[in-house]
């Protein structure tokens, strides 16, 4: 996938519409998957500086939220992780792994076994310094058999960690990972002392002052950080504000200077601001219905596909959406990803498919519960009652059951028969498969266990010929497509918002708010 580095900044109030500017980019030979953001030149160009007290807000946080890595599951805890803490390895505004904690690897033939070479003189918050063991212990600590980790999936193929010297850790695996350097970047597994009791200590950029769960977290900035040219504000304050109106408000206001998930509505009203530019971007992000294909009558295929059947993508991204989307096709790979099926029919909305499929079922006459709530993601409300009007055309009835945004994720998700969800991007297809459709991954909600994508999955994970990778990703997404108990509509654009007061250099976007590491990547503009 290429970088941004060549991109033209286009001004402020340049008169090009988002069609425009995609052709453009895609004519200068941009991945439509990179980060791209529309900021004044001079403002981009500005060598970093030190200082100040940074707000910014993200729309996901629970009051059930804590600091451990190991139960990390919404983008309050992935960005505080990464003011704390650091992985072994990083993805990069291109969507490649580069070092972090970790100066170098390498691996056997056969990819069964990785040597990682730990960075020396890297000091934890408390003054100890990083040495192999807390490697080791860091990442055991999801492979305990009462292990609480929401993925302890991506790590049951280690079979042994150890060290054969102070600054080297050997990892051996029950099979080959040809990707095993992009699953150390996971916010989850990154490092804090061997045997601390404060969850909080890391090597990051900040360290904690105050951590209310789902409300509000304050770090102050490591005068000690290893990283040059990184972790340059004084103070961070990483809010939560459910409300896209709340957000928007303050950041106009200058309540706070950047804000994660603009609404797609009033993303072109933004613009026009003279404090505020609008940060857009096209990544693997999106907008998922599971059901539990173990509980009636999201057991049988036919009510499946009548569901997936029943929705208008094309609506739901141009209406919900504001066109700040794609569409999808009930499976998770995003189309920039490396082993996309681009060749895989895209799946329409019919009405008639629908109703034969429901009745087939002898579903006529059944109301649908799908639970969802206000402010899960931008016009998450909006999509449901949408695909609720589909679903009337084809004389499917959804109930659209509104439930409690806080608690969401603890409460409803993994737990109702059908919801509303939404999925960041991972960095590999291995990954988004392990972290969600794996027989035994924690966070499969649609309890999937599918022989033959098992099966596939071990099989691709070891492959090192890439085109063999391709052919059995191909039948992956094909087979979840086609038998899974997921409706996937469509991806996301980002689209974040910062004030004009802040810069940055390249944007990444796998993650909403530059990898959900703004803090440890922007400044204050001096």
């Amino acid at each position: 996938m290429k970088g941004n580095e060549n991109l033209n900044v286009i001004p402020k109030k340049a008169k090009m519409n988002r069609r425009d500017f995609l052709v453009a980019m895609s004519a200068a030979g941009v991945s439509a998957a990179l980060g791209i953001s529309i900021r004044s030149p001079l403002v981009q160009a500005k060598t970093p500086s030190k200082g100040g007290v940074f707000r910014y807000a993200l729309q996901s946080g629970s009051t059930s939220d804590t600091l451990d890595p190991l139960t990390i599951v919404d983008e309050y805890g992935r960005n505080i992780n990464w003011q704390l803490r650091n992985c072994l390895t990083e993805i990069d505004h291109k969507g490649e792994v580069i070092p972090e904690l970790a100066e170098t690897w390498e691996s056997t033939p056969d990819a069964t076994q990785w040597i990682f070479n730990i960075r020396k003189g890297v000091d934890f918050h408390n003054g100890k310094t990083l040495v192999a063991e807390d490697v080791i212990y860091s990442i055991n600590r999801h492979r305990g058999e009462n292990s609480k980790s929401v993925v302890k999936s991506f790590v049951e193929p280690i079979t042994e960690i150890k060290s054969d010297g102070k600054y080297t850790v050997m990892f051996n695996l029950d099979s080959g990972n040809a990707d095993f350097p992009f699953l150390m970047s996971t916010e989850h597994l990154s490092i804090i002392p061997k045997e601390t009791t404060d969850v909080s200590i890391g090597t990051g950029g900040y360290q904690l002052v105050q951590f209310e769960p789902g409300v509000k977290c304050i770090t102050k900035r490591n005068p000690n950080y290893w990283k040059n040219g990184r972790a340059h504000f004084n103070e961070v304050e990483t809010l939560v504000i459910a409300d896209v109106v709340a957000r928007t408000n303050a950041i106009k206001t200058g309540s706070i200077d950047a804000m994660a998930f603009c609404d797609s509505r009033t993303a072109k009203l933004m613009e026009k601001w003279s404090n505020v530019e609008v940060l857009q971007s096209q990544g693997g992000k999106h907008g998922t219905y599971p059901m539990l294909m173990d509980v009636p009558p999201y057991d049988n295929q036919d009510v499946r596909l009548a569901l997936k059947y029943a929705i208008d993508r094309k609506q739901i991204v141009k209406i919900a959406l504001s066109g700040f989307g794609n569409v999808g096709n009930d499976h998770p790979i995003a189309p920039y990803m490396r082993f996309f099926a681009s060749e895989l029919p895209q799946r329409e909305y019919d009405p008639d498919k629908a109703r034969f499929h429901i009745k087939k079922a002898g579903m006529q006459n059944y109301t649908f519960k799908l639970h969802t709530a206000q402010g899960l993601f931008a016009n998450s409300m909006d999509a449901s009652l949408l695909y609720k009007e589909h679903a009337a055309r084809a004389g499917i009835n959804i109930q659209v059951v509104q439930e409690a945004k806080d608690g969401y994720w603890s409460n409803v998700w993994l737990k109702k028969p059908w919801c509303q969800c939404q999925w960041s991007a991972r960095p590999t297809e291995d990954l988004m498969f392990t972290s969600a459709y794996a027989e035994s991954a924690p966070w499969n909600d649609t309890h999937w266990n599918h022989e033959r994508f098992n099966r596939l999955l071990k099989e691709a994970r070891s492959e090192l010929d890439k085109n063999k990778r391709k052919e059995m990703y191909f039948e992956m997404q094909r087979i979840l497509r086609d038998e899974g108990g997921v409706v996937i509509p469509f991806f996301f654009d980002f689209i974040d918002a910062a004030s004009t007061k802040i810069a940055f250099d390249k944007i990444a976007s796998n993650y909403e708010m530059d990898g959900s590491r703004c803090a440890e990547r922007w400044w204050f503009a001096s």
